[in-house]
């Protein structure tokens, strides 16, 4: 079965950026988008009134992704659009759905007046429990938000591709969110810049702020760990240049800053099979909430 690029349809401009991100990776990847809409039912009582009748829900079942999945295919000729409609609870659906995509893309609104997401409880929840990658896409995204500015400081989508930032943790790093990174990279011919972030052990912090010998002991430890994980991938992607940085703080912190220059932020997730509710990470968490690119949450064992 073909995997495809799918997007959470609700009609939203958040959902509307996220599908517009959604079919620009598809052609990237070579492969379907699909457009999933999922209608949660009213109870009867409800159904029958003025602005939730009939027509209301035919516009939001139907309308909605045949023009979407029509304005899509002018905008990017020869992408194949399928559109899908379920009906129960979005958060199950779209996690069963992203079960069989290559990604998921899910729409998140901006914060206003600052950069990040303000990220729903549907979309915690599918990133939470989907076992595929899944990307969240801020309402106002634009192609060209995702490029270096042109010669006159002008946005522009014809120029180069910023840096794919990768947040790898030395002390647990995993081959799927690295992989994911550097594919990605190679797919925009652009640089990874991969960011680390670090804070000493708790019997350490207190002689940090005074014993510069131990601090440069261990910025050069994490430094060295981070440029042995990454030495097997840079000779598997010899074309991509790597940037590498190893900094004292909160990882959060650092990919949020350096969400500013990138065209996407990639994060790791740990897949936790329990009854217990499934977390998403201190990190990841901060990453969807302040990151001012699209985020890829790449989940791993």
């Amino acid at each position: 079965m073909t995997r495809t690029v799918t997007v959470g349809l609700d009609g939203s401009p958040e959902s509307r950026a996220a599908a517009e991100w959604a079919a620009r990776e598809a052609q990237l990847l070579g492969l379907p988008l699909k457009l999933v809409q999922v209608w949660e039912a009213v109870p009867a009582p409800m159904a029958q009134a003025p602005l939730l009748g009939v027509e209301t829900q035919q516009h939001w079942t139907e309308r909605i992704p045949r023009e979407t999945a029509d304005g899509l295919r002018l905008r990017h000729p020869g992408l194949d659009v399928i559109t899908e409609r379920f009906s129960g609870g979005p958060a199950e659906v779209l996690a069963g759905a992203a079960a069989e995509a290559e990604l998921l893309v899910l729409g998140s609104r901006g914060l206003s007046g600052i950069g990040g997401f303000l990220v729903g409880s549907v979309g915690l929840a599918v990133v939470a429990h989907a076992e595929r990658p899944v990307v969240m896409v801020r309402a106002g995204e634009q192609a060209a938000d995702e490029h270096e500015m042109d010669p006159a400081g002008i946005p522009s989508a014809a120029t180069a591709f910023r840096p794919v930032v990768l947040g790898l943790d030395v002390d647990s790093p995993d081959e799927e969110p690295i992989g994911f990174a550097f594919a990605a990279a190679v797919r925009r011919g652009t640089s990874l810049r991969v960011v680390h972030g670090w804070n000493p052990p708790p019997y350490y912090a207190y002689g940090l702020s005074v014993d510069l010998e131990l601090h440069g002991a261990l910025t050069r430890r994490e430094a060295t760990a981070l440029t042995e994980i990454l030495a097997p991938w840079r000779n598997k992607f010899p074309d991509v240049e790597v940037t590498e940085e190893s900094s004292y703080g909160s990882p959060g912190n650092h990919l949020a800053d350096a969400s500013r220059e990138a065209s996407l932020v990639v994060v790791g997730r740990r897949i936790r099979r329990s009854p217990l509710r499934a977390r998403i990470g201190p990190v990841t968490h901060a990453v969807l909430h302040h990151s001012t690119a699209p985020v890829a949450v790449v989940p791993h064992l």
